[in-house]
């Protein structure tokens, strides 16, 4: 058995949006959620700015770290990225240690390691020195999602994009705490290495309910109609519309749950993210159709959340 949250059925969305945990009344700084987003690199940038930018929204901070390979594009980021703090490599352990929670992933580097994958599986990266000598992008993905699952098993994190292309998943039942990912069907594939695609729709559900299960994490599968489970409980989320294929959407959605969960449940901030992913495609639609861009995602979420909880 499965539930199904539709945005259209506002009232079923803003009973489970109850579950939210809303900043306090006499809360302080840091108290209301303290996020690092780690991803970008020299080819891809933007996508980790996006998910920075969604979740400076939520959280009384937003850490940001990014690749320095290209000095250029570092520099330039600390220019367009001014609701958070800019966080260098040599410094990314002790923001890890501090922060509630650590999206991993969005715009990372992605290599083909299968003819060398018995050998680089050897290896053990000891320190965070010996991390950032590590200067082929991809073997960077690679090692830093190992190193941070090893070292860091109690931690609340969330991985996305290239950190999920480059995982084992083996690593993930090293963690005391659940993880969170949040694969394409094409991802799932990959990681998990199972077909999905093709496959009707019932079948998908028990396939993410069995390797959510398995690896003990919460898989929120991104398609037209969302897939989120913890191994016990499934939601499938239907809403949105054609706009959300424009390349950034993943992101929005991966900043977004990492917010939400640096305060709450691993199950229940998956499916807030992809609920306001959904209806703020839908929000938009009636505005300019399905011809806005990630920017109006953005700007507008805040706005969605805000009628839903104080019933706007």
């Amino acid at each position: 058995m499965f539930i199904i949250l539709k945005t259209k059925d506002l009232k079923t969305i803003k009973d489970f949006f109850k579950k939210l945990n809303l900043p306090k009344k006499h809360s302080h700084k840091g108290q209301n959620g303290k996020v690092l987003i780690i991803g970008g690199s020299s080819l891809f940038h933007a996508a980790s700015l996006w998910a920075a930018e969604t979740a400076s929204y939520f959280v009384d901070m937003v850490h940001y770290s990014s690749t320095e390979e290209n000095q250029k594009i570092f520099l330039n980021l600390k220019t367009k990225f001014r609701n958070g703090i800019i966080v260098s490599k040599k410094d990314l352990i002790d923001y890890v240690k501090e922060d509630d929670a650590i999206l991993v992933g969005p715009g990372m580097v992605r290599k083909d390691i299968s003819n060398i994958k018995n050998q680089i599986s050897k290896i053990h990266i000891k320190d965070q020195n010996e991390l950032i000598n590590i200067k082929d992008e991809g073997l960077y993905t690679y090692f830093l999602t190992k190193f941070l699952i090893d070292g860091f098993v109690e931690k609340k994190f969330v991985f996305d994009a290239g950190a999920i292309q480059m995982m084992d998943k083996k690593w993930l039942l090293k963690l005391k705490t659940k993880a969170i990912i949040t694969p394409h069907q094409q991802e799932f594939e990959q990681v998990f290495g199972e077909k999905i695609i093709n496959l009707d729709f019932d079948k998908k559900i028990e396939l993410v309910k069995k390797y959510a299960k398995k690896y003990q994490v919460v898989i929120l599968l991104k398609a037209i109609k969302d897939i989120v489970s913890d191994g016990e409980k499934i939601y499938v989320i239907e809403g949105g519309n054609q706009g959300l294929t424009k390349g950034g959407s993943g992101d929005v959605l991966a900043g977004l749950t990492v917010s939400f969960y640096a305060k709450n449940g691993a199950l229940e901030s998956a499916v807030f993210a992809s609920i306001l992913l959904k209806l703020t495609a839908d929000e938009l639609f009636l505005e300019k159709g399905y011809w806005y861009n990630i920017k109006d995602v953005i700007e507008t979420i805040p706005k969605v959340l805000k009628k839903i909880i104080f019933n706007l």
